[in-house]
């Protein structure tokens, strides 16, 4: 969550931004859903990672990256 919220303020996007280009791709995301995913107080779907991924235009490992140690 912590890396998706660095990623996103890299890229100058607001949390209502970001959910807006999910919705527009079909991704079912609240920005309720993305604090929660944000703060690592929910999981996050497939779907979501792969909107999330595609919109911030970065690749998995960058997502990732230090969630398994």
């Amino acid at each position: 969550g912590s890396n998706i919220r660095r990623l996103r303020l890299e890229k100058k996007l607001g949390q209502t931004e970001l959910i807006n280009q999910l919705q527009l791709k079909n991704i079912d995301i609240t920005r309720e859903t993305l604090v929660k995913i944000e703060g690592g107080r929910q999981h996050i779907k497939l779907s979501q990672l792969r909107g999330i991924r595609n919109v911030l235009e970065v690749s998995y490992e960058e997502l990732l990256n230090n969630v398994v140690e």
